[in-house]
């Protein structure tokens, strides 16, 4: 344990003096550390076997005029925290640089790169060290903006994967062509090779995506339409490539928009089939979202209450003929917003709001020949359903000290179809969050949430108290009961306590507490954590 602590506190410390050198102007950087030790008790096991682990993040940036580059090392020690992907495996690494050039037209960029094509349906290279995501494109990027109606962009690279590369290559280039003040057309091409050895005369070494996209804006009004075609791929079960079995893709996305002050809406619509993307093939079956070429989140609201978050769903692109089968997605989600602006009215005076949010989502309707590995799906008719989110916000500014918001949420979890597990579950949730403003530099919160059901584990509680003082303190005590689980020794209470501390650029938190394992989800893109318990402590440090 010693010399753990001796490596990390080296990294640390040699980390700092880095970053403290500003006598270099154009040079920034941070330094991101989360260290957890990792405990038992009577109600939660240490899942793995390790109990020390931590992740550590030192980034350098530098710009000078048009010249920007960045380096970035991690460090695990002993390992990466659960629910991270194995390949994050080193003690102390290189894991990415870049360097860019700018002109006024052109962008060049080199290394490990991170962007995006248009919504993300076909390509996004991203990180998002909470979830665990690095899917940086090893290679070059070229973008340019021909006119102020026409931009460019290329790439071609592999795909970072761990401290290693993906076998697979990608390509990539999009255009966006602006026609007049209100259209804009987006069209692109993404593709992968990976070699692969194949007695099928039809199977293709490489396989492409092509996309386009129409937006148009005037005024209060939004609105586009996207369109996806995924050429033939083949089938893989349990990181198997089936190379006698090819089958294409599509996918179809419409969102619609209106806003003016005090009120607002939002229509989006969703159809996926067989959408899941891959730099390596056989990557599909991982359960890290290591070398995910597209972007493709659920399309649901990202509640701040915890309860609703124990059935959370996932968008399900991919196709498989496993349990029943399924072949991808379709669905909608609405948005609504209205804040009473009528004189004299009681709603007025409190500055109340309602947020009105309903999604759902459902499997495409299809026919399954599961011994042959083979299937027709409808294109506009609704399968089984997955999930369904229905949900009322209700804010209001009581005084200059004193808001609130209350939530009402009714859910319906496909535990079969989402899960390959038994059951459905629905669920009322009822939670009031509430925020007490004592002075300038002091703020009280608490938040109290209930879950009823009669599915599954039934019953949960939730609370939370928070006192931030003197705008750098901040400390913590929540709990999570599920009181109404029928096997006793399932009805633990996931209490956490601690802290943090604010200076300048500079954070550090502290934390104790358990755990509940399951998903946990940024943006609508989840990883699944175990359920643990432990001591932690994170610090961010920018310069």
């Amino acid at each position: 344990m010693y010399n753990r602590l001796l490596i990390l506190f080296l990294f640390v410390m040699a980390s700092s003096n880095a970053l403290k050198a500003q006598f270099i102007n154009d040079l920034s950087g941070s330094l991101e550390s989360q260290i957890t030790y990792y405990t038992d008790d009577d109600k939660v096991v240490n899942p793995g076997d390790t109990d020390f682990r931590s992740n550590n993040y030192l980034r350098f940036n530098y710009f000078k005029n048009k010249l920007n580059a960045s380096i970035q090392f991690e460090s695990y020690i002993e390992e990466a925290l659960l629910g991270y992907a194995p390949e994050f495996d080193q003690k102390f690494g290189f894991s990415m640089a870049s360097v860019s050039y700018n002109t006024k037209h052109v962008k060049l960029s080199g290394g490990y790169l991170l962007d995006q094509f248009s919504s993300g349906m076909t390509y996004r290279s991203w990180e998002d060290r909470q979830l665990g995501i690095n899917n940086a494109l090893v290679g070059i990027n070229i973008d340019a903006h021909l006119s102020n109606k026409i931009q460019l962009k290329s790439f071609v690279g592999k795909q970072k994967y761990g401290f290693d590369i993906s076998d697979g290559t990608l390509y990539g280039l999009n255009s966006i062509f602006s026609l007049g003040t209100k259209f804009n057309l987006d069209l692109g091409i993404v593709g992968r090779y990976q070699a692969f050895e194949s007695s099928n005369p039809d199977f293709k070494e490489f396989t492409n995506l092509y996309s386009g996209k129409i937006t148009y804006t005037s005024g209060s009004l939004y609105t586009h339409i996207e369109a996806v075609y995924k050429g033939d791929d083949a089938l893989v079960e349990f990181g198997n490539v089936i190379d006698s079995r090819l089958f294409s893709g599509n996918a179809l996305a419409f969102n619609i928009g209106f806003f003016k002050p005090g009120f607002g809406v939002d229509l989006t619509f969703r159809r996926m089939e067989n959408m899941a993307f891959y730099t390596d093939r056989e990557s599909y079956a991982n359960i890290y979202n290591q070398l995910i070429v597209n972007y493709l989140p659920a399309l649901t609201k990202q509640h701040n209450v915890g309860l609703s978050n124990i059935y959370v769903y996932q968008s399900q692109p991919q196709l498989s003929f496993i349990a029943g089968g399924k072949a991808g997605e379709i669905g909608q989600q609405i948005d609504l917003y209205y804040k009473f602006t009528k004189k004299n009215s009681w709603a007025e005076k409190y500055g109340t709001v309602l947020a009105l949010n309903y999604a759902a989502w459902y499997g495409l309707n299809a026919d399954f020949d599961l011994e042959n590995r083979q299937y027709s799906a409808d294109f506009f008719k609704y399968g089984d359903k997955y999930y369904t989110d229905l949900n009322l916000e209700v804010r209001n500014q009581w005084s200059k000290q004193w808001r609130s918001s209350v939530y009402w949420i009714r859910q319906f979890y496909n535990k079969e179809r989402l899960e390959a597990s038994s059951g459905t579950v629905t669920t009322n949730i009822a939670a009031i969050d509430s925020h007490y403003t004592i002075n300038n530099k002091n703020e009280l919160r608490f938040q109290l949430e209930h879950l009823w059901t009669k599915d599954d584990k039934q019953n949960w509680v939730g609370g939370l108290i928070e006192y931030n003082f003197l705008r750098k303190f901040s400390v913590y005590v929540s709990d999570q009961y599920n009181y109404g689980n029928e096997n006793e020794i399932e009805r633990i209470h996931y209490y956490n306590a601690g802290g943090s501390f604010r200076h300048k650029k500079t954070k550090f938190s502290l934390n104790y507490g358990r755990q509940r394992g399951g998903l946990i989800c940024v943006g609508g893109v989840c990883r699944f954590v175990p359920k643990s318990n432990g001591l932690s402590f994170g610090m961010n440090l920018f310069i």
